[in-house]
């Protein structure tokens, strides 16, 4: 009798551990599928800093000046001004979608300027609804089609 009784000891434990395994699989996936909405938050707000310094550097770019900066770094300081410290940027931000301070390039029609940035990042948004600032990326199937600043 009491190696039956063993043995359903055993099935119980097995049994417990299963449903164990299951509830923590399941919150380490609830916890990457928030972890990449943060990303995808980060990414909204660092592509608009970087947007908005390269219309900075656009409005100082008057008389004669080039009105699109020919790398990132030029936002960090303007190189049009060897007088004054001018910056658009603090820093180059870094993807948070791929992790490195590397940035796709969307260059000028004449391939002079930038005149946007966007992820390298392949992967499929998980964002559906966006703010009046970024409903242009609804649909769109990649992070890298996310583009920040004006359209070539």
């Amino acid at each position: 009798m009491k190696s039956r009784q063993c043995g359903y000891a055993f099935l119980m434990l097995l049994l417990a551990l299963a449903v164990t395994s299951l509830v923590v699989a399941s919150q380490m996936q609830l916890g990457l599928f928030g972890q990449r909405r943060q990303a995808e938050l980060q990414l909204l707000a660092a592509g608009t800093r970087m947007e908005a310094a390269l219309a900075s550097y656009a409005r100082l770019g008057q008389g004669g000046r080039p009105t699109m900066p020919s790398r990132l770094e030029d936002l960090l300081r303007d190189p049009r001004f060897p007088k004054l410290v001018v910056r658009h940027l603090r820093q180059i931000e870094v993807d948070p979608m791929t992790g490195k301070k590397e940035w796709g390039l969307v260059w000028s029609q004449d391939g002079k300027g930038i005149v946007g940035i966007h992820s390298l990042s392949e992967q499929k948004p998980l964002m559906t609804v966006f703010g009046p600032d970024h409903v242009q990326f609804k649909d769109l199937p990649r992070y890298a089609d996310w583009v920040f600043g004006q359209m070539p």
